[in-house]
């Protein structure tokens, strides 16, 4: 959703819901119970008895002690189509996150926090939600030395593999692979590929041509060091970006299955070629054979050709570990003929928005659009409730991704304080200035300090990029670990949040971009331009605990509201919604403080760009 539908969205929701929250739903328990007598499954838990019944038989011929499936597909996407759903058709769990064991005797569910809850509404009694430990120590502890432990090699990337591995094997457990997956062979009523043809971006849309993003990955192939003579793209916005393409295989996810093997006068693409359209065909310059012309091969062939390839003399394959499954790179793993890193230079370089996508996916966070829950999903709101909606949308200039916790009546003490350090949070990462190169990791722990100070966390990271027309959730930008370091052009979110289980959850979710600022005595310095324009719930916010800078930094943030969609509302005739918006708006600080926030809030939000 857009900003200015968000908006709407919200002040409609918050003027009906006052209206007719009153009169809750009231019923059973939503999550299951196991130890009660009969045991206790919710309308939304998924009878699993004969899938399991079906996988443990699969799994006697090939003689292993577990079967692991991991909730992704042959190109480690976080998102999958309903085609790829083996998780969910198994266990139940629909999250995007998680992992599951089978053994004969146990059915056993790994996910983060996030997803807890909802597991425990759509998992029948067959199966455990595991939330402390790891998979590979539980795998040690449930099995016995020399036992097999079965695994898909197309649905786990390098990285994972060797992880498995590094823990197993010490144990004298054995890493078993079984490239014809088991729970596609009991799963009847599979659902089909999507039949849908392939799209190119519009030309007002793309920032760089096809065969200028082919010049540059190819010229960062000339100057690496190790002389790759060819770079193997596994993951499916790598292959879309490259060639301003998009696809319609991942619900809510503009990508489409496909490999890429680009070498220095060659370019091969993977694909299911009979969604290619002869439009396309002539985008791609299929039908010649020179720097600059793409030959369509069909999706399947890809391990085939990659080996083909590997035959010649001297050849060097360069793949990114983090989306390389196991499949493709163990054909590849004599020395002499591999190089490797964490990242492909494809989603380093596309992490960097040049500045058509910059300007672009700003817009995207101010439009006219709206909408709304439907009735599948809609359900009356209580006034003594917290509302968490974590919201976005998919446009041809932009991917948005926002997050807003309201409250419609009076919140308690403890909702309040949280909800306000989760906002500290959010603002203190919001107007740090930091050396470009500084690796999110390194300030992720501002978004929590104000969390820690009164013993209180959250189980998520603090942030990820977005894609313009591409994924919502954009690696390798971030605060994690193993997130590349911040650069000028890149955009992530912001989200901090606290969740009590059982009781409430807040979460305040912004996409920012990382800009140049000029300071006193530097000028290869970063700081974020926050691009979400969707004000935050008053009553919620104590601002005795706000320092002053924060309370300057919100209402420069309300100013910059007021400024962007104030007209945007106006041009639409939501009369109702700029009154609501304005008063929403309004600056926290008194009008002697106005002077301050005047002088302090082009920096605050980035303006001063170099």
């Amino acid at each position: 959703m857009t900003f200015s539908g968000w908006i709407l969205a919200l002040c409609l929701v918050a003027l009906e819901g006052e209206r007719h929250a009153a009169h809750a739903e009231e019923g059973a328990s939503s999550e299951r119970n196991c130890s009660s007598v009969p045991p206790y499954l919710p309308p939304t838990a998924v009878n699993t008895t004969l899938r399991l019944l079906q996988l443990r038989a699969a799994m006697k011929p090939h003689n292993i002690s577990a079967y692991i499936i991991p909730g992704t597909d042959a190109h480690l996407s976080e998102y999958i189509a309903p085609y790829d759903a083996r998780l969910a058709w198994m266990s139940g769990f629909s999250g995007s996150a998680g992992t599951a064991v089978v053994t004969q005797d146990k059915a056993v569910l790994w996910t983060d926090s996030r997803y807890w809850v909802q597991a425990e509404r759509q998992m029948d009694c067959n199966w455990e939600l595991e939330r402390d430990g790891n998979i590979t120590n539980w795998l040690i502890k449930e099995t016995k030395e020399g036992d097999e432990v079965g695994f898909d090699p197309f649905l786990f990337s390098v990285d994972t593999f060797a992880a498995y591995k590094t823990k197993l094997a010490p144990a004298k457990r054995v890493l078993t692979s079984i490239p014809d997956n088991l729970v596609d062979e009991i799963w009847s009523e599979r659902p089909p590929l999507p039949p849908d043809s392939l799209t190119r971006l519009p030309d007002e849309f793309i920032g760089v041509t096809w065969q200028n993003k082919v010049d540059q990955i190819r010229g960062q192939m000339m100057d690496n060091p190790y002389k790759p003579t060819a770079l193997l793209l596994s993951a499916l916005d790598e292959t879309a970006w490259l060639f301003n393409l998009r696809g319609n295989d991942i619900p809510f996810n503009p990508f489409f299955y496909s490999y890429t093997l680009l070498t220095f006068d060659k370019i091969w693409l993977f694909v299911h070629t009979e969604r290619v359209t002869e439009e396309l065909k002539v985008y791609l310059n299929s039908s010649c054979d020179t720097l600059h012309c793409v030959q369509l091969l069909n999706y399947d062939s890809v391990r085939e050709h990659l080996m083909k390839y590997l035959e010649e003399p001297g050849v060097r394959v360069w793949v990114g570990t983090e989306y390389t499954n196991q499949a493709l790179y163990e054909l590849i793993t004599p020395e002499g003929k591999l190089l490797q890193s964490t990242y492909s230079p494809v989603l380093t370089t596309k992490a960097v928005k040049v500045d058509t996508e910059q300007r672009i996916l700003r817009e995207a966070h101010v439009r006219k659009h709206t909408t709304y829950p439907s009735k599948e999903t809609a359900r009356q709101l209580r006034v003594d409730e917290m509302y968490l909606v974590d919201s976005g949308g998919q446009y041809l200039d932009g991917t948005t991704d926002i997050t807003r916790t309201v409250h419609w009546g009076k919140p308690t003490a403890l909702q309040k304080d949280a909800f306000t350090r989760v906002l500290k949070g959010n603002i203190e990462i919001s107007r740090t200035i930091f050396p470009a190169g500084t690796k999110g990791v390194n300030i992720e722990m501002l978004g929590r300090r104000a969390l820690w100070e009164v013993g209180l966390n959250y189980g998520h990271g603090t942030g990820h990029g977005v894609g313009n027309y591409f994924g919502v959730h954009e690696w390798p930008v971030g605060f994690q670990s193993n997130n590349i370091p911040f650069q000028e052009g890149m955009f992530t979110s912001i989200e901090p949040g606290y969740y009590k289980e059982n009781d409430f959850g807040i979460r305040i979710e912004d996409i920012a971009l990382a800009r140049s600022i000029k300071t006193e005595h530097g000028n290869n310095y970063l700081t974020f331009e926050t691009v979400s324009l969707v004000p935050y719930d008053r009553k919620l916010i104590n601002t005795t605990i706000l320092s002053l800078e924060q309370l300057v930094w919100l209402d420069s943030y309300y100013r910059v509201i007021r400024e962007k969609v104030g007209p945007e509302l106006k041009s639409q005739g939501l009369t109702e919604v700029y009154d609501w918006m304005i008063e929403n708006t309004q600056p926290f600080l008194t009008d002697g403080a106005s002077a301050v926030v005047a002088s302090m809030s082009p920096l605050l939000l980035g303006e001063q760009a170099i």
